[in-house]
């Protein structure tokens, strides 16, 4: 996924839905599908009314503990587990068999079986990177400097800044150039200045990781402590140069279209000829340039520091990108800082678990069609359609219905709700990787080409006709997005399954659980980055000023809201980070409901293990995000991710609605009664 588009596209949970295996899977049957929903996994000892997520989880909580190689168990785990478990046999049987002449499962079984030949990348040391680290210690110059970044962008490493390609937010029909900050090592511009204890600890860690990259590379370790200074005090400079994640989610702030000649006057130090012959890039007579200041920043950087400080930097990000596949060391240490400090996790994943994820990301769509042949029916596609036209017709009442927004922008936000498109299980045309060479016995090599395979990929797009049919995820993924520019909706057939959508559950359970998330993601449409977009994709204003100003008075509400929910330690939600995801899971939840409602038609449906459909459908809502986490990776989730907490993500929905309240008999008064306070934009 490129910069921008990652960074203007509302996902479902991206962090929440990344759980691996561990204990107290290691008994159990990955390839075991388990139920949607859980009788057990509810504290029946928990008043539902004075906290909702407690009631759902509990007991699944208490007995489900995070395993010491994650730092995030969830309820979700075991379909990410069989979802991985599946991929693993697949990339097994590929390498482990003869040429069947499909070239797709040659080059995932070679891909797999290199990124698994631990020992071989051991022995081969530090030697697959050396041709690269004498280029970088080669650099003689500011030109040189400028040449070396773009051979380093073109192998995906992430130095100084970035370049791709990207929809232009003005004319979704042209793909023009993007070029937008980064080459940060710690997750976020906000890491590198909050004073908290916390933060300056993560500096330190960070820079003594730093030091010890180093040494491993064969620096005294006093050098070495004194060139990660000199690395830490230059990615602070390119951090206060950058846009903070919060001031990134609105799409005015990251467009600002220039001609190229524009775009190369911010840091005329850089030697832009040099690059774009590097970077083979097309011709480009305009680009958008998401952060002109970070550019600006460049310049005082590119004059002020030493050459020698850039080459420990390039070698640093090299190295961080690539640790995997160098020898144990790397990995260990990489995983010390990134994984065991920053997240809470005890101890690395399984290697095999490693390279199927690796494996995804390189040659994710050849290794999709081999997962969808195995487990995505067109029954599972087509009963998704279905529970989709659902929801869209009910957001279309939902729409037809508002108090606050006057006829002329109710007439556009049906124009673009009805131009909404679907897309469900995988993509209608597969990605073509005859271009991509991979080699086994190469793993090194073959990252290496994988990524300048995709940079390359994505370069090419410039100035050719949008392509409506990509997709950003692979097949196996447990998540989905909807696309701004794109105005559709997109469900990976990894998701397609429990506890999110269960054929054997009841329809309760399963709009309160699928239709859930399908409802987020067509509400995201309408959020307050969604709603710049017009039904073509172009950010555009087509709201009437009393209605900017009704949503904005809306919008304002959840941000209070959600900015009140407090982590131990005293760590905030953002409210204002979490406002598009906040606004999805509210106006979701709440057009799963009136599906929920039209489908029965009047009808009341007798009590199931104890409960009625309305109780079954928040509980459905509810058991979907039975999460453990570590305190580490909340912290990291609460500074620098657009979806809030679990927990409040459950309860901060359900306390602003009646019809729960109703559901479970609430009073006023208790916690998940709002009353008065609640919040609803959709």
């Amino acid at each position: 996924m490129n910069f921008l588009r990652a960074a203007l596209t509302g996902a479902l949970c991206s962090l929440t839905l990344v759980a691996q295996s561990g204990s107290p899977a290691k008994t159990a049957d990955p390839l075991r599908v388990t139920p949607g929903f859980d009788l057990g996994a509810i504290d029946r000892k928990a008043n539902p009314c004075d906290d909702f997520y407690q009631f759902a989880c509990g007991t699944w909580l208490k007995n489900n503990p995070i395993p010491n190689d994650h730092a995030t168990w969830g309820r979700f785990s075991e379909l990410d587990e069989r979802n991985r478990a599946i991929l693993r046999q697949i990339l097994e049987e590929a390498a482990a068999g003869a040429k069947t002449g499909d070239a797709n499962l040659q080059k995932i079984g070679d891909y797999y079986a290199s990124c698994m030949d631990e020992s071989g990348i051991n022995a081969k040391g530090t030697g697959p990177l050396k041709p690269e680290f004498d280029r970088i210690n080669a650099m003689a110059n500011t030109g040189d400097l400028s040449t070396e970044v773009a051979h380093l962008h073109r192998l995906g490493v992430n130095v100084l800044f970035n370049l791709s390609s990207g929809q232009d937010l003005k004319d979704s029909n042209a793909v023009i150039g993007q070029a937008d900050q980064g080459g940060l090592g710690l997750p976020e511009k906000d890491y590198y200045f909050r004073d908290d204890p916390k933060a300056v600890e993560t500096r330190k860690e960070y820079v003594g990781y730093l030091t010890r990259m180093l040494v491993l590379l064969g620096a005294p370790a006093a050098e070495a402590e004194k060139r990660a200074e000199a690395v830490m005090q230059l990615e602070t400079a390119l951090a206060k140069a950058s846009l903070d994640v919060t001031t990134r989610r609105d799409p005015e702030k990251v467009y600002h279209k220039m001609t190229l000649a524009e775009f190369e006057a911010l840091s005329d130090s850089f030697s832009w000829s040099r690059y774009f012959a590097v970077m083979q890039a097309p011709p480009m007579p305009n680009l958008n340039v998401a952060t002109p200041d970070f550019f600006k920043g460049q310049e005082a950087l590119l004059k002020g520091t030493p050459l020698d400080v850039w080459k420990t930097y390039m070698t640093l990000r090299l190295v961080a990108g690539q640790a995997m596949l160098l020898p144990t060391a790397f990995d260990k240490e990489n995983f010390a800082f990134f994984g065991k400090f920053l997240t809470g996790a005890k101890e690395q994943r399984p290697r095999w678990k490693r390279c199927v994820q690796a494996a995804d990301g390189d040659l994710g769509e050849a290794v999709g069609k081999a997962y969808v042949q195995r487990t995505f029916g067109e029954e599972g596609k087509q009963r998704t359609l279905d529970m989709v036209k659902k929801l869209e017709a009910a957001m279309g009442q939902d729409l037809q219905q508002l108090t606050w927004m006057t006829a002329q922008t109710k007439q556009k936000a049906l124009e673009k709700l009805h131009a909404i498109t679907n897309k469900i299980g995988y993509p209608d045309e597969w990605r073509d990787y005859s271009a991509l060479r991979i080699v086994r016995g190469d793993a090194m090599g073959n990252s290496l080409r994988a990524n300048e395979f995709e940079v390359n990929r994505q370069l090419q797009k410039i100035g050719k006709p949008v392509s409506r049919r990509e997709w950003y995820m692979t097949p196996p993924t447990v998540n989905a997005y909807y696309d701004p520019q794109m105005n559709n909706i997109n469900f990976p057939a990894g998701i397609l399954q429990p506890p999110f959508f269960d054929k054997q559950a009841d329809d309760a359970t399963n709009y309160g659980a699928i239709g859930a998330v399908i409802g987020h993601e067509l509400t995201h449409g309408f959020d307050d980055q969604g709603r710049q977009f017009d039904a073509m994709g172009n950010l555009t204003d087509w709201w009437t000023a009393a209605d900017a100003k009704a949503f904005q008075e809306r919008a304002d509400c959840i941000v209070k809201e959600y900015a009140a929910f407090e982590l131990p330690g005293g760590v905030h939600m953002k409210g204002e980070l979490t406002l598009g995801e906040n606004t999805a899971d509210n106006g979701g939840l709440r057009i799963a409901l009136m599906a929920l409602a039209n489908d029965l038609a009047g009808k009341t449906l007798p009590k199931k293990d104890g409960f009625t459909e309305q109780q079954r459908f928040f509980l459905g809502w509810g058991q979907v995000w039975c999460n453990n986490e570590t305190e580490e990776i909340q912290r990291m989730q609460a500074q620098t991710n657009p979806h809030a907490i679990d927990r409040f993500r459950v309860n901060g929905v359900v306390s602003n609605m009646p019809e729960f309240q109703s559901a479970f008999g609430c009073k006023a008064g208790q916690p998940m009664v709002r009353g008065a306070k609640s919040c609803r934009v959709w």
